[in-house]
């Protein structure tokens, strides 16, 4: 598959169409992964961002094969400095400055969901150039993306820094989605690791995962890239996810990994 067999479509341009998209991304997370309160702003990236939000589809069809999800920041520090609450602090941040109309100077990815029929078809990597080519069409300097690293599920008791250390044969990130940004030239900055916090009564985590916590302590949950926390006496359960700062120079080539 070719890019050029692909349109994307920005809610700006058919809201109706991004909006019937938006609608099947919670089939595609894990149920705990919907209850993050920062994330009740998505509505409001569809009605006042629509130029940063798009589906991707065939060129010969509309049905949506994939969402993406963006949303401008300023950042004007250095990027060592990103902060530690990732995905949480760019979904806040973005929409108070959409609020108070500065002008921003960076793009930041919340969210690239291909929808699983269409996995494989290399639509992630589309999906990401899509989202810089909006960046670059805005004059904006840069696409920073607090990565949820695909693979990590797998090893919930590594942590993340060491996990993003690992590559495969040829010195490329372990991480399929790590990688997918790295081939189109980004380079890893550094670990987010509390990029998301979702917190819920002990029930609601037992419906979430359906398992059963019948103790204190932290338990591996399917989905989760760490585990999750539970206190029976408070009768809450936290888990807090780590990411991965990654960042496009738009424009730019592709760095050494060697050099993280």
């Amino acid at each position: 598959m070719t890019k050029d067999r692909f349109r994307t479509i920005t809610a700006a341009e058919d809201s109706d169409l991004v909006a019937r998209a938006a609608k099947r991304i919670g089939g595609e997370w894990p149920e705990f992964m919907l209850h993050d309160p920062v994330a009740v702003h998505f509505d409001d990236c569809y009605d006042k961002l629509p130029d940063y939000q798009f589906v991707i589809v065939a060129a010969d069809d509309s049905e949506p094969l994939a969402i993406g999800n963006s949303i401008p920041l300023v950042w004007t520090d250095g990027l060592e400095n990103l902060p530690d609450t990732g995905w949480d602090w760019a979904m806040t941040e973005g929409i108070e400055l959409n609020r108070s109309r500065r002008p921003a100077n960076k793009l930041c990815a919340l969210q690239i969901v291909v929808f699983g029929e269409n996995r494989g078809r290399g639509l992630s990597r589309i999906a990401v150039e899509a989202m810089k080519k909006i960046g670059r069409e805005r004059g904006l300097e840069g696409l920073m993306a607090p990565v949820r690293p695909s693979r990590k599920c797998e090893y919930p008791l590594t942590p993340i820094d060491r996990y993003i250390r690992w590559t495969d044969s040829d010195n490329r990130p372990f991480d399929p989605w790590l990688r997918v940004h790295y081939n189109l030239g980004a380079r890893i900055i550094k670990p987010c690791p509390n990029a998301m916090t979702i917190a819920g009564t002990i029930a609601e985590w037992e419906k979430w995962t359906e398992l059963r916590f019948p103790e204190s302590g932290e338990y591996i949950v399917p989905g989760a890239l760490v585990p999750v926390k539970i206190d029976i006496a408070s009768d809450t359960g936290t888990y807090i996810e780590p990411n991965v700062w990654m960042y496009h120079t738009l424009g730019q080539g592709c760095p050494d990994f060697r050099g993280v």
